[in-house]
């Protein structure tokens, strides 16, 4: 007869290991969906901003002349890649122009001879002017194309 009574109490342990078990189960399959659910909706603030939609391209009259150090020359002319937030008008190049002959007027002509200079000194230019040409938080320059280089 002792068998029958170790049996009840036998039963009882089976089904509290069982249920700590489902529950354990639960908690981590839970937690790790928690867990997923977070790293694959990301943080808002870290999103990529939306790549704007190119638009009208403004381009420069005529190229300009621009004094580099020791006796060079550069003669440039460009483009503004513009958005399509910028509208159908195209604006006055008159800034950007300025601020082109600013950035380059005494840059050793070294710089500019090599890929990784052209690049350096191109990207400064078009963050200058990208700033210079925002408006109401709307982005209307998005990149610059030059039709001349040429240095002397």
């Amino acid at each position: 007869m002792m068998s029958d009574k170790e049996t009840p109490t036998e039963a009882p342990k089976k089904s509290k290991k069982m249920l700590m078990i489902i529950v354990i189960a639960l908690v981590v399959l839970g937690g790790g969906g928690a867990g997923a659910f977070f790293m694959l909706k990301g943080d808002p603030a870290e999103a990529k901003p939306k790549e704007p939609e190119k638009g009208a391209v403004a381009a420069m009259d005529n190229a300009i002349t621009i004094n580099l150090a020791d006796g060079h020359f550069l003669k440039m002319g460009f483009t503004l890649q513009l958005t399509a937030d910028a509208g159908e008008e195209a604006p006055d190049l008159s800034e950007a122009i300025d601020m082109a002959i600013d950035e380059y007027t005494g840059m050793p002509i070294a710089e500019l001879e090599t890929e990784k200079g052209r690049e350096k000194a191109k990207e400064d230019l078009l963050a200058k002017i990208e700033k210079a040409y925002q408006e109401e938080d709307k982005q209307i320059v998005m990149d610059i194309y030059f039709t001349q280089f040429v240095t002397q």
